[in-house]
């Protein structure tokens, strides 16, 4: 029998969000409605190489004796009963309620491995309430977004020291090793409609796998080919093409477009494809600030290089138009490429495995805070209202994207031109290019706050 974890938790925390992007599916119903899932519902999980069953459950909620509420409790009862395990969520953007609380201690009468998972943890607030989990007494939360990909790889760490290995993983041990630390890399190639995306992919495979045209919009599924380059395996996605949302009327292309969004999502890697002759038009620059938005590692391909003419630092300048019209993501890697004729594609894939690695970029405690002291010497916070901005320190709490948590004064108070200045500062400093950097502001405690003044 396979491994089994069940999603438990109080009512919309995101356990049915989290089923889905665990089985590759939208099979759970999802709505912000509580109580929308109300029978357990099993799934083929996977989890990069891990294979096993998912469970989604109603909310742990009580009710009288024979309510639907009562019932819907048996049902994740009895998922629990058959779980070999436990995801139990919680929501960090809210933070504990007296509900997390109370179904803690549920779990842990289980007396079954449980994993605390604080969910929708993207952006300040969710960092809060992450923090918060600790007093439930689970461990240490792993912090994760069901909707946005978000924290996959910390929960395959913890899920692979549970799931048990099959009898052929035992005998291969060690080629089961090698896989994991070269797993395949998920791309996806997005862009305008008829920027040349199945082109590409169909030269990397070498057929013509993809169905290509002149006409735009030929794609409508997202296609994953698995290829590989020097050793190194790659998960493709083929996208459809992405126009202003005020073009798209068509159900269809609202459903296609729907699946390159979730694409993204789930990549690790998005090469943004744009047509040489047409290139930064406003529509690339939306896609270029979902993807920063979505917190994946971008690498820029400027297609149908071939039909340009051979003017002498016309690589230069494009370097320039990135950085001018992308500053969210400068340094991006751009590389001039041919789909058709299969120029540039050594390149292409050379710069997808580097921002790959940037991506998964720790920067050394030591070296970030001497940074940290340098880059406030040199340019100080300014004053607010009369009163000087007091910054106490930077921590990295994970990467994936490389995201740091800045403990201040007044956070509310900090000016993004501010925020900007450490981003790029700390971009330059430890080879950051392209990647989404994360800084999210936290007041320090005040450990006199809870004391009263006394009166005069």
């Amino acid at each position: 029998m396979p491994f089994t974890i069940a999603i438990i938790g109080r009512p919309n925390v995101g356990k049915s969000t989290l089923f889905n992007r665990l089985v590759g599916q939208k099979l759970a119903l999802v709505d912000d409605m509580p109580g929308v899932t109300r029978d357990r519902r099993e799934g083929e999980a996977k989890l990069y190489d891990l294979n096993f069953t998912i469970i989604d459950t109603a909310g742990l909620d009580e009710g009288p004796k024979g309510s639907l509420t009562a019932r819907m409790q048996e049902q994740t009862e009895t998922a629990i009963a058959l779980a070999d395990a436990l995801f139990f969520v919680i929501d960090a953007r809210i933070g504990l309620t007296p509900s997390d609380r109370a179904f803690a201690d549920f779990a842990r009468r289980a007396d079954k491995p449980v994993l605390l998972l604080a969910n929708k943890s993207e952006g300040k607030h969710g960092e809060l309430g992450a923090m918060e989990s600790y007093a439930l007494g689970l461990g240490d939360p792993i912090q994760i977004s069901a909707e946005h990909g978000e924290g996959m790889g910390e929960l395959y760490d913890a899920v692979s020291k549970l799931v048990p290995p099959t009898e052929d993983e035992d005998e291969e041990r060690e080629e089961t090793d090698e896989e994991r630390a070269s797993r395949p890399i998920r791309v996806a190639i997005v862009g305008r409609p008829n920027a040349g995306k199945s082109t590409l992919i169909n030269h990397l495979l070498g057929e013509e796998r993809l169905l290509t045209s002149p006409e735009a919009g030929t794609t409508r599924d997202s296609i994953a080919v698995e290829i590989e380059w020097k050793g190194r395996g790659f998960r493709i996605f083929d996208t459809a093409g992405l126009r202003r949302r005020s073009r798209i009327e068509e159900k269809l292309e609202k459903l296609s477009v729907a699946d390159a969004l979730r694409a993204v999502r789930f990549a690790e890697v998005v090469v943004l494809m744009m047509d040489a002759q047409n290139r930064f038009e406003e529509q690339d620059l939306r896609i270029a600030d979902l993807i920063e938005r979505e917190g994946r590692a971008l690498v820029i391909a400027v297609n149908k290089w071939d039909l340009m003419d051979s003017n002498p630092g016309q690589i230069s300048a494009l370097r320039r138009d990135a950085d001018h019209w992308l500053p969210q993501v400068a340094g991006a890697p751009i590389v001039a490429v041919s789909g058709l004729m299969g120029e540039g594609i050594d390149r292409l894939m050379q710069a997808i495995v580097e921002s790959y690695a940037v991506w998964n970029r720790r920067v050394p405690t030591a070296a970030l805070n001497r940074w940290f002291e340098q880059a406030i010497a040199n340019n100080p916070p300014p004053a607010v209202s009369g009163r000087r901005l007091k910054l106490n320190y930077i921590t990295q709490t994970k990467a994936r994207p490389p995201s740091f948590v800045l403990f201040c004064s007044r956070a509310d108070a900090i000016p993004q031109s501010y925020l900007r200045y450490l981003t790029n500062s700390m971009r330059e400093t430890f080879e950051l290019p392209g990647t989404p950097v994360r800084i999210t502001l936290r007041e320090k405690a005040n450990p006199f706050a809870h004391k009263r003044k006394r009166p005069n």
